[in-house]
């Protein structure tokens, strides 16, 4: 392995203005931010937050957590393949085990990761250490290098603080789907002093400006930066995508030309046109949003 430029990233990200009325109507300049073409299988996020872990494993096997349609498992287990590091995948649903496996947990699989089924209650308690070493055991993988469900970590967060640095100061605020916490914290942290990172959390729970906090406090020693969480347009839970917001991603693909991953992305565009309609932004503001994936083929 020689390490997390062999993933060969394209950096910074494009970032691209688009018109739309719904914006403009409101006197708001509308950026996009393509973090989705870094790179062809690291998406956005996933590679910004994997690179650094991937460097701390040094060629050590890495295991990672996550549901049955986790972008954060397709990440790692392509990155794994790429850089000829074996991955193991927890996922959680012991249930699931022994059945098809969905596209999502077959693309982990075609990439070399092996699939490890819990039951949720163990899932729920991964975090404590007893519950943890047995999990490794399980696996056997008691040596591997453990990154976190959804990559989130204070290297992961050190990794994101460059998408703040990248946008500097050309909007007033930058917004961002939030799943673990990680990529809004680093983001914010990068941003220039008057700047604000805004997270659309894409589950229900009310603890992420919690994580978000702590995660800070683990990457840089406190609190960084100007953020704020909006937690209304979850539409129901992860991998929930109704109707309404189906329509709503397929239509904006239509205006602007590009592919809106549903289960993080859709639901920030969503975020972002409900609150310029409310008046949230100022006229006159620039709002930028983090495209952090593309739909899965």
């Amino acid at each position: 392995m020689t390490g997390p430029d062999v993933l060969h990233p394209r950096l910074p990200s494009p970032l691209r203005e688009v018109t739309d009325d719904r914006f403009a109507r409101h006197g708001i300049r509308l950026l996009l931010k393509r973090d989705d073409l870094i790179h062809p299988e690291l998406v956005g996020n996933k590679w910004r937050k994997l690179a650094p872990n991937l460097a701390a494993a040094a060629g050590r096997p890495v295991v990672t957590f996550g549901g049955a349609y986790s972008n954060h498992l397709r990440a790692t287990a392509a990155a794994g393949r790429l850089l000829g590091v074996p991955t193991i995948g927890v996922v959680r649903g012991q249930e699931l085990a022994g059945r098809p496996l969905n596209p999502s947990l077959a693309r982990c699989a075609r990439d070399g990761m092996r699939l490890h089924f819990v039951d949720r209650s163990t899932y729920r308690r991964k975090a404590e250490p007893e519950a943890r070493e047995a999990i490794l055991r399980a696996c056997g993988a008691e040596d591997a290098y453990v990154v976190p469900e959804g990559g989130s970590n204070a290297a992961a967060v050190r990794g994101c603080r460059a998408l703040g640095e990248e946008l500097g100061d050309v909007a007033d605020v930058v917004a961002v789907a939030c799943g673990t916490g990680g990529t809004l914290a680093g983001l914010a942290a990068g941003l220039s002093p008057g700047r604000r990172a805004l997270g659309v959390a894409v589950l229900r729970g009310g603890f992420l400006a919690g994580d978000v906090r702590r995660l800070q406090e683990r990457a840089f020693g406190g609190p960084r930066g100007d953020w704020r969480l909006e937690e209304r347009f979850h539409f129901g839970g992860y991998a929930r995508v109704p109707p309404e917001l189906d329509a709503f991603a397929a239509d904006f693909e239509r205006r602007h030309g590009l592919p809106v991953e549903r289960l993080y992305v859709a639901k920030m565009l969503y975020a972002l046109t409900a609150l310029a309609e409310e008046g949230a932004f100022p006229r006159g503001s620039t709002v930028a949003a983090v495209v952090t994936g593309r739909p899965f083929p």
